[in-house]
Protein backbone atom coordinates (compact mmCIF):
# COMPACT_ATOMS: atom_id res chain seq x y z
CA UNK A 1 0.00 0.00 0.00
CA UNK A 2 0.91 2.80 -1.24
CA UNK A 3 1.82 6.03 2.00
CA UNK A 4 -0.62 8.56 0.39
CA UNK A 5 -3.27 5.31 0.55
CA UNK A 6 -2.44 5.08 3.93
CA UNK A 7 -2.66 8.62 4.87
CA UNK A 8 -5.91 8.58 3.04
CA UNK A 9 -7.63 5.62 5.37
CA UNK A 10 -6.33 7.53 8.27
CA UNK A 11 -8.48 10.20 7.23
CA UNK A 12 -11.61 8.32 6.55
CA UNK A 13 -10.89 6.32 9.98
CA UNK A 14 -10.85 9.77 11.80
CA UNK A 15 -13.98 10.70 10.27
CA UNK A 16 -15.81 7.48 10.57
CA UNK A 17 -14.61 7.66 14.98
CA UNK A 18 -15.49 11.54 15.16
CA UNK A 19 -18.96 10.46 13.75
CA UNK A 20 -19.77 7.99 16.41
CA UNK A 21 -19.13 10.92 19.26
CA UNK A 22 -16.22 8.94 20.84
CA UNK A 23 -12.32 9.64 20.84
CA UNK A 24 -9.29 7.40 20.87
CA UNK A 25 -7.04 7.27 24.05
CA UNK A 26 -3.31 6.25 22.91
CA UNK A 27 -1.10 4.83 25.41
CA UNK A 28 1.51 2.18 25.83
CA UNK A 29 -0.58 -0.19 26.48
CA UNK A 30 -1.42 -2.70 23.59
CA UNK A 31 -5.02 -2.36 23.53
CA UNK A 32 -6.73 0.89 22.10
CA UNK A 33 -9.37 1.91 24.67
CA UNK A 34 -12.38 3.98 23.65
CA UNK A 35 -14.26 6.71 25.84
CA UNK A 36 -17.61 8.25 25.03
CA UNK A 37 -17.19 12.07 25.12
CA UNK A 38 -19.57 13.72 27.74
CA UNK A 39 -22.91 14.07 26.44
CA UNK A 40 -23.95 17.64 26.06
CA UNK A 41 -27.23 18.33 28.25
CA UNK A 42 -30.09 19.42 26.49
CA UNK A 43 -32.13 23.11 27.02
CA UNK A 44 -34.85 20.49 28.49
CA UNK A 45 -33.57 19.20 31.07
CA UNK A 46 -31.48 22.26 32.35
CA UNK A 47 -34.98 23.90 32.74
CA UNK A 48 -36.35 20.61 34.01
CA UNK A 49 -33.49 20.82 37.00
CA UNK A 50 -34.14 24.22 37.33
CA UNK A 51 -37.85 23.91 37.82
CA UNK A 52 -37.30 21.13 40.72
CA UNK A 53 -34.81 23.97 42.22
CA UNK A 54 -37.48 26.16 42.59
CA UNK A 55 -40.14 23.29 43.56
CA UNK A 56 -37.40 22.17 46.68
CA UNK A 57 -37.09 25.71 47.51
CA UNK A 58 -37.41 26.11 51.83
CA UNK A 59 -37.95 29.02 54.26
CA UNK A 60 -40.34 30.63 51.66
CA UNK A 61 -43.23 32.93 52.72
CA UNK A 62 -43.97 33.41 48.84
CA UNK A 63 -44.55 29.37 48.33
CA UNK A 64 -46.15 29.51 51.41
CA UNK A 65 -48.94 31.17 50.12
CA UNK A 66 -49.07 30.21 46.89
CA UNK A 67 -51.03 27.11 45.23
CA UNK A 68 -48.67 26.38 42.60
CA UNK A 69 -45.79 27.33 41.30
CA UNK A 70 -45.22 29.51 38.16
CA UNK A 71 -41.90 28.88 36.07
CA UNK A 72 -42.67 29.95 32.30
CA UNK A 73 -44.54 29.79 28.92
CA UNK A 74 -44.07 30.16 25.30
CA UNK A 75 -40.76 28.39 23.51
CA UNK A 76 -37.70 27.97 25.03
CA UNK A 77 -35.55 28.21 21.89
CA UNK A 78 -37.36 31.87 21.30
CA UNK A 79 -34.74 34.51 20.68
CA UNK A 80 -37.24 36.82 22.76
CA UNK A 81 -37.25 36.48 26.25
CA UNK A 82 -39.75 38.40 28.75
CA UNK A 83 -39.49 38.92 32.33
CA UNK A 84 -42.33 40.26 34.71
CA UNK A 85 -42.96 40.47 38.34
CA UNK A 86 -44.62 37.41 39.53
CA UNK A 87 -47.69 35.58 39.80
CA UNK A 88 -51.32 36.70 39.92
CA UNK A 89 -54.32 35.15 41.16
CA UNK A 90 -54.89 33.59 37.73
CA UNK A 91 -51.60 32.80 36.81
CA UNK A 92 -51.81 31.09 40.21
CA UNK A 93 -54.76 29.14 39.40
CA UNK A 94 -53.33 28.38 35.86
CA UNK A 95 -49.68 27.61 36.53
CA UNK A 96 -48.78 30.47 33.37
CA UNK A 97 -47.22 33.80 33.96
CA UNK A 98 -49.53 36.75 32.35
CA UNK A 99 -52.93 35.33 31.81
CA UNK A 100 -54.79 38.18 33.69
CA UNK A 101 -55.56 41.45 32.59
CA UNK A 102 -51.90 41.91 32.06
CA UNK A 103 -51.43 39.01 30.28
CA UNK A 104 -54.34 40.10 27.87
CA UNK A 105 -52.79 43.64 27.73
CA UNK A 106 -49.78 41.93 26.69
CA UNK A 107 -50.61 39.96 23.96
CA UNK A 108 -52.19 42.98 22.71
CA UNK A 109 -49.03 44.48 22.78
CA UNK A 110 -46.58 42.32 21.19
CA UNK A 111 -49.38 41.79 18.17
CA UNK A 112 -48.55 45.72 17.71
CA UNK A 113 -45.10 44.85 16.75
CA UNK A 114 -46.26 41.75 14.95
CA UNK A 115 -45.25 39.50 17.48
CA UNK A 116 -47.32 36.03 18.49
CA UNK A 117 -46.66 35.15 22.55
CA UNK A 118 -46.52 31.50 21.54
CA UNK A 119 -43.61 32.93 19.31
CA UNK A 120 -41.45 34.09 22.47
CA UNK A 121 -40.71 32.70 26.27
CA UNK A 122 -41.49 34.32 29.34
CA UNK A 123 -41.25 34.16 33.24
CA UNK A 124 -40.97 36.15 36.30
CA UNK A 125 -38.53 37.02 38.81
CA UNK A 126 -40.19 35.20 41.58
CA UNK A 127 -42.12 31.99 41.13
CA UNK A 128 -44.94 31.68 43.12
CA UNK A 129 -47.74 34.45 44.26
CA UNK A 130 -46.90 37.20 46.57
CA UNK A 131 -49.70 36.98 49.55
CA UNK A 132 -52.17 39.73 48.05
CA UNK A 133 -50.47 40.19 45.36
CA UNK A 134 -48.02 42.51 47.30
CA UNK A 135 -44.63 43.67 45.63
CA UNK A 136 -41.74 41.23 45.73
CA UNK A 137 -40.05 42.42 49.06
CA UNK A 138 -36.47 43.00 48.30
CA UNK A 139 -34.62 39.98 49.61
CA UNK A 140 -37.14 37.57 48.09
CA UNK A 141 -36.16 39.94 44.62
CA UNK A 142 -32.22 38.81 45.91
CA UNK A 143 -32.61 35.40 46.39
CA UNK A 144 -35.06 34.52 43.01
CA UNK A 145 -32.54 36.49 41.26
CA UNK A 146 -30.56 33.68 41.40
CA UNK A 147 -32.47 31.08 39.88
CA UNK A 148 -33.71 33.85 37.65
CA UNK A 149 -30.09 34.33 35.74
CA UNK A 150 -29.53 30.34 35.38
CA UNK A 151 -33.26 30.90 33.89
CA UNK A 152 -32.08 33.29 31.34
CA UNK A 153 -28.66 31.79 31.17
CA UNK A 154 -30.37 28.52 29.80
CA UNK A 155 -32.64 30.08 27.49
CA UNK A 156 -30.10 32.09 26.22
CA UNK A 157 -31.80 35.05 24.54
CA UNK A 158 -30.59 37.38 21.82
CA UNK A 159 -32.80 40.18 23.35
CA UNK A 160 -33.90 40.29 27.24
CA UNK A 161 -37.14 42.20 27.56
CA UNK A 162 -37.84 43.38 31.26
CA UNK A 163 -40.81 44.50 32.25
CA UNK A 164 -41.57 46.49 35.60
CA UNK A 165 -39.49 47.68 38.53
CA UNK A 166 -39.03 44.59 39.91
CA UNK A 167 -37.70 42.70 37.44
CA UNK A 168 -35.58 45.65 36.57
CA UNK A 169 -34.17 45.60 40.33
CA UNK A 170 -33.88 41.88 40.10
CA UNK A 171 -30.90 42.23 37.37
CA UNK A 172 -29.57 46.13 37.74
CA UNK A 173 -30.41 46.78 41.15
CA UNK A 174 -32.83 49.30 42.96
CA UNK A 175 -30.51 52.59 42.33
CA UNK A 176 -32.36 54.25 40.10
CA UNK A 177 -36.57 54.60 38.76
CA UNK A 178 -38.05 52.66 35.70
CA UNK A 179 -38.98 55.88 34.56
CA UNK A 180 -35.42 57.07 34.21
CA UNK A 181 -34.09 53.39 32.09
CA UNK A 182 -36.89 52.24 30.56
CA UNK A 183 -36.55 52.69 26.50
CA UNK A 184 -32.99 52.37 26.55
CA UNK A 185 -30.88 49.58 25.09
CA UNK A 186 -28.69 47.78 28.32
CA UNK A 187 -26.53 45.00 28.27
CA UNK A 188 -26.13 42.25 31.25
CA UNK A 189 -23.95 40.03 31.94
CA UNK A 190 -24.82 36.83 32.90
CA UNK A 191 -22.39 33.42 33.11
CA UNK A 192 -19.59 35.35 31.25
CA UNK A 193 -22.37 36.34 28.23
CA UNK A 194 -23.68 39.41 27.17
CA UNK A 195 -27.82 40.17 27.11
CA UNK A 196 -28.89 42.76 24.97
CA UNK A 197 -32.00 44.49 27.63
CA UNK A 198 -34.49 46.73 26.96
CA UNK A 199 -36.33 47.71 30.45
CA UNK A 200 -40.21 48.50 30.00
CA UNK A 201 -43.28 49.43 31.86
CA UNK A 202 -45.22 46.28 33.27
CA UNK A 203 -48.45 45.69 31.61
CA UNK A 204 -50.19 45.83 34.96
CA UNK A 205 -48.79 49.65 35.94
CA UNK A 206 -50.45 50.50 32.46
CA UNK A 207 -53.52 49.55 33.30
CA UNK A 208 -53.62 51.35 36.39
CA UNK A 209 -51.74 54.43 34.54
CA UNK A 210 -53.11 54.97 31.01
CA UNK A 211 -51.40 58.06 30.05
CA UNK A 212 -48.30 55.81 30.22
CA UNK A 213 -48.94 53.41 27.62
CA UNK A 214 -47.65 56.14 25.30
CA UNK A 215 -44.12 55.25 26.07
CA UNK A 216 -44.63 51.70 26.53
CA UNK A 217 -45.20 52.32 23.08
CA UNK A 218 -42.13 54.16 22.30
CA UNK A 219 -40.43 50.89 23.95
CA UNK A 220 -42.42 48.36 21.57
CA UNK A 221 -41.37 50.52 18.51
CA UNK A 222 -37.62 50.43 19.81
CA UNK A 223 -37.48 46.20 20.33
CA UNK A 224 -39.25 45.38 16.89
CA UNK A 225 -36.35 48.19 15.38
CA UNK A 226 -33.93 46.34 17.15
CA UNK A 227 -35.51 42.96 16.00
CA UNK A 228 -35.27 43.89 12.05
CA UNK A 229 -31.63 45.52 12.66
CA UNK A 230 -30.39 42.24 13.95
CA UNK A 231 -32.23 39.69 11.40
CA UNK A 232 -33.78 38.07 14.28
CA UNK A 233 -36.00 35.09 13.35
CA UNK A 234 -38.63 34.69 15.58
CA UNK A 235 -41.10 32.63 14.38
CA UNK A 236 -40.14 28.53 14.11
Amino acid sequence: MFENDKNQNDIVNSELINSYDIEYIFNDKPINRIKTKPRVEEKSEKLDKLKKKLEKIENCELKSYAKNMVFGDGNPESPIMIVGEGPGQKEDELKKPFVGDGGILLNKMLNAININRKDIYITNVVNYRPPNNRRPEASEISRYSNFLREHISIIDPKILILMGSTAMESLFGAKNKISKERGLWKEIIINQKSYLTMITFHPAYLLRQADQKKYSWFDLKEIRKKIDELSIQIQK
